[in-house]
């Protein structure tokens, strides 16, 4: 319990393991003073038949440090004026106000002259000027100081939580688009949807017929359905099912994690890594193998990059509860040995005990010290860290529940009292950490390890989420008759694509293509360029919104039926975007619950970057992939849509800045504009040059 100095209290923390010390010395249950007080713990100070006391208006102040205090002070009738909930069972509170009407109107008992209210306490100073321990030998005060303790620790606790994996929260969910989503189905534009599919049948069934006059078959000339179903389409099949399947090697990696033959922190971490690396080369350079053509070299690059992101999901995140399940062993040991340990007996409560001097008690000194400064001699502020949520070196760590385990291990003298609180302590953490290893889980057989299951590992595979987590919302049920519907759907939105493709981007496509095999020179094709991008400008808008469409809105669907994986949230209203950042958030939600976890925050909570840096690592990280994938796709390395990518943070920044603040239709202009001229000014890049 302190006095606090000046109109603001300090937070304190206090230690609990103050009497803690060397060579067995009792040093009383301990509380901070701060000068200048006006606090209402300890009102009188009492020393040499002088009372001095705090005035109510803070005109005087007092400096500890100029005072000489008797070592074996009197604090006077100060249990009068404790909080009420630090008051031991038995004991009426009441003011000094009623304290006083009651002696002017009630007669006064030898006995009650005899009881006086007062505490046997000791004042001894800290490495910091004005800061007092209060030492107490008194039971009853003990443990007010304990409950006092308790609710700081669990004030403390509500205001700022332990640092945890990353989070992400969810929730039971439909898509915007999706008939099962009232509001959508409410919205003032739902008729703006139906107008855009009855355009996209009218715009198939004109092609279709226009082809069929002229070439007898509603899909023309056919290229592009012969590129997709023509060529190794079995060998394509059996890559997806060797790529799934090879997955489960992140799975034995964990195995071996928990078994203890794998330390995720020294070297599992690493192993992962490089396994990661490989199955990515292996991918890409299987693609190169085959010579396949673009359609099948996109889809398995992608796909493999879906298997990649929830390969490291899945292992980053059991490699972390491998730590905090090694934790807990260690702390249900130490708790075991601290049961075994015999306690000390507690000193008497003599005024005149005998002590040891303060010089016999440095270890203990410093503890209080350090607990005093909220960090148990650590920097107050640091950035935070999960190193103390999976460490089990408590030798080299600096956290309260560390310097119980030393204590414990070094076989510190312990009296009753002190074993009774670190046991709570250590009982707390350990309390802590297994929530930590249930997750989200509702049943003790989805927690760590016991997820560490074949089943449970495809299941998360073929879930529609990148970041795994130990249980998801599910749905009761599978509705056949939705999955038929979204199936036909994507069938349908393949064949208007294909129809799209060949009539209207095979055409310039091929075109290009064959001046560059005609040997025309780069002059030459440079003054095509204009007319490559507007005849691809409208087709290539509307195959990127079927795109779209069909995965995140259909096939997602689709598994997410399947899977009874019930929070839909693949994407929100992209299409209302004023800034880029909004865009990357908005379009692709579970690449982006992916970044965010797995880039964003491990880039600041383990290599200690700041936001904008993190930010930053983010976006080069995502350009590099998306690089990557045209490389594969055209066969050469160009660099156009890395760098139209990272050139999106200055638009962000421009974005945010007070020329384009609260202008949301100028925002989605210059949005819409990007989108729409960005993706046949980036194909004629890549195929004029």
């Amino acid at each position: 319990m302190a006095t606090t100095a000046g109109a603001e209290p300090e937070e304190e923390i206090p230690n609990p393991f103050e009497r803690l010390q060397p060579n067995g010395a009792d040093k009383g249950n301990g509380a901070v003073l701060h000068p200048n007080g006006t606090g209402s713990e300890a009102t009188d100070f009492v020393s040499g038949g002088a009372q001095e006391s705090a005035t109510d208006d803070g005109d005087t102040s007092e400096d500890y440090d100029d005072m000489q205090l008797d070592p074996q002070t009197m604090v006077a009738n100060s249990r009068k004026s404790m909080d009420e909930a630090y008051r031991p069972a038995g004991r009426p509170y009441s003011s000094q106000g009623e304290s006083k009407k009651r002696r002017e109107s009630e007669p006064v008992s030898d006995f009650m002259l005899q009881k006086r209210n007062s505490i046997q306490i000791r004042l001894e100073k800290t490495d910091r000027k004005g800061r007092y321990v209060l030492l107490a030998d008194d039971p009853e005060i003990k443990e007010i100081l304990r409950k006092g303790i308790e609710r700081q620790e669990d004030e403390a606790g509500s205001k700022k939580s332990r640092r945890r994996f990353r989070d992400l929260v969810f929730t039971r969910q439909f898509t915007t688009f999706d008939r099962q989503n009232q509001s959508a189905s409410q919205s003032a534009f739902f008729g703006f949807f139906t107008l855009f599919w009855i355009a996209m049948v009218l715009l198939f069934v004109q092609v279709a017929m226009h082809n069929y006059r002229d070439y007898g078959s509603i899909l023309g000339t056919n290229q592009i359905a012969k590129m997709m179903f023509s060529h190794d389409l079995l060998v394509l099949g059996l890559t997806d099912g060797v790529m799934c399947a090879t997955c489960a090697v992140t799975m034995f990696l964990q195995i071996l994690v928990r078994r203890g033959w794998l330390h995720w922190e020294k070297g599992g971490w690493v192993v992962q890594n490089i396994w990661q690396s490989a199955y990515l080369g292996a991918i890409v350079g299987w693609t190169y193998f085959r010579e396949w053509p673009w359609t099948h070299t996109i889809f398995v690059v992608l796909h493999g990059l879906v298997f990649l992101m929830k390969q490291h999901s899945y292992a980053f995140y059991n490699g972390y509860l491998s730590g905090v399940y090694r934790r807990r062993a260690a702390l249900e040991r130490k708790l075991k040995q601290l049961e075994q340990t015999e306690p000390i007996a507690s000193p008497p409560s003599s005024p005149v005990a005998t002590r040891q001097s303060p010089t016999d008690y440095t270890t203990s000194a410093d503890r209080r010290g350090s607990w005093a400064n909220g960090t148990n001699g650590t920097a107050a502020k640091q950035r935070p860290s999960m190193a103390h949520r999976t460490g089990t070196n408590f030798s080299k760590e600096t956290s309260n529940v560390a310097t119980i385990a030393k204590a414990i291990e070094n076989g510190s003298p312990i009296d009753a009292d002190e074993m009774s609180t670190f046991s709570s302590i250590i009982q707390a953490e350990i309390t802590d950490l297994s929530r930590e290893l249930q997750g989200k889980a509702t049943s003790p057989s989805n927690s760590y390890p016991h997820n560490l299951t074949l089943f449970n590992f495809f299941d998360y595979i073929c879930m529609p989420t990148l970041v795994y987590e130990l249980e998801y919302p599910r749905q009761e049920f599978i509705n056949w008759w939705y999955v038929a519907e979204k199936m036909t759907a994507t069938f349908g939105v393949l064949c208007v694509m294909m129809v799209i493709s060949q009539a209207f981007i095979y055409p310039p496509v091929a075109k290009t293509v064959a001046m560059k095999q005609a040997g025309m020179p780069i002059d030459a094709r440079w003054r095509e360029f204009p007319f490559i991008v507007s005849d691809m400008l409208f087709p290539l808008l509307i195959e990127q919104l079927l795109t779209w469409y069909l995965i995140w809105e259909c096939i997602l669907n689709v598994l997410a039926e399947l899977t009874r994986f019930a929070d839909r949230g693949f994407y929100g209203d992209w299409w209302n975007s004023v800034t880029w950042d909004q865009y990357a958030r908005d379009w692709n939600r579970p690449v982006h619950n992916f970044l965010l976890r797995h880039v964003y925050h491990s880039s600041i909570s383990t290599f200690h970057l700041s936001r904008n840096a993190a930010t930053f690592v983010t976006f080069l990280l995502s350009a590099l992939v998306h690089e990557m994938c045209m490389a594969v796709m055209f066969k050469k390395v160009r660099g156009y849509l890395f760098w139209m990518q990272l050139g999106q943070m200055p638009l962000v920044m421009f974005s945010r800045s007070k020329l384009m603040r609260d202008r949301r239709v100028l925002g989605n202009v210059i949005f819409w504009v990007g989108l729409f001229v960005g993706p046949s000014f980036l194909t004629a890049l890549y195929l004029v040059i």
